[in-house]
């Protein structure tokens, strides 16, 4: 079945931070449990047409702030070149550009990324490759029996989860920090998320996970959120999936009630 159409219904769930009083997490119940997981190698089309095996990779990733790139830096200088095809062009020229100028908001300055080489993220490795299709970052973690969110930008590790604040003003004029976790769809992109020719949130072809979201992506979630607030996490979904009935379930799970498709 095609890609979802968005929005459809959802459950959410509050609660306050184990850690920290001032925030409450809110989180998507209807996501995490859903069987999302990543299938780059393994039938996804990429975001681009013309650009099949790059998956989410063709515009490099923007950094969060220093210390991310930093943490990047430190796993690129353990890359070989047989672990990153593109390892000459990156040690030669650099790897960190600046973002287009033209997608930056007026008054801001243009952020570091990792450099676009042929049309894709400069740490992409192509299929043939002999140290592996896809990122060296992740490679490199794997090779060394570490975890990816060790290696890679923040935004690689952390998609396809997004993780949002905001403050809420009580009507006591008290006010907390609302974090939210939930599915990082077509619209985290911005206005150019509409432009992506596929993309794999919302479409049943990645619905095939053994497990939920959030139990797949524990490593992701936990450093989002922190163990005590994940454990109570944990809870919450495994209620929400003993409840009857999947009207509140993602649209684009195999078993979910009638899906609307994307024309």
């Amino acid at each position: 079945m095609p890609e979802v159409l968005l929005p459809f219904p959802r459950a959410f769930a509050e609660f306050t931070n184990p850690d920290d009083a001032d925030e409450v997490f809110r989180c998507d119940l209807t996501w995490l449990t859903s069987r999302y997981t990543c299938i780059f190698g393994r039938g996804c089309k990429g975001i681009y047409a013309d650009r099949p095996n790059d998956g989410c990779c063709t515009l490099g990733a923007h950094f969060a702030d220093a210390d991310d790139e930093k943490r990047v830096r430190k796993a690129v200088k353990q890359l070989t070149p047989e672990l990153w095809q593109n390892h000459k062009e990156g040690r030669k020229r650099g790897w960190v550009e600046l973002e287009d100028e033209d997608t930056v908001a007026p008054g801001e300055k243009p952020g570091r990324k990792t450099r676009v080489f042929n049309g894709g993220c400069i740490f992409l490795n192509e299929p043939g490759f002999p140290g592996g299709e896809g990122c060296a970052l992740h490679h490199l973690a794997v090779g060394q029996g570490r975890d990816f969110l060790e290696t890679k930008p923040d935004v690689c590790w952390q998609l396809p989860i997004r993780r949002q604040f905001r403050t809420v003003q009580r009507a006591d004029d008290t006010s907390y920090t609302e974090i939210s976790i939930g599915e990082y769809s077509r619209d985290g992109w911005g206005p150019g998320g509409h432009d992506l020719d596929w993309y794999c949130t919302a479409n049943t072809e990645a619905h095939v996970g053994k497990e939920p979201v959030y139990r797949s992506n524990r490593p992701e979630l936990v450093a989002l959120m922190g163990q005590a607030a994940y454990d109570v996490l944990v809870e919450l979904c495994a209620d929400f999936e003993d409840r009857p009935g999947r009207a509140l379930r993602h649209a684009a799970d195999p078993a979910a009630k009638a899906p609307r498709s994307r024309s």
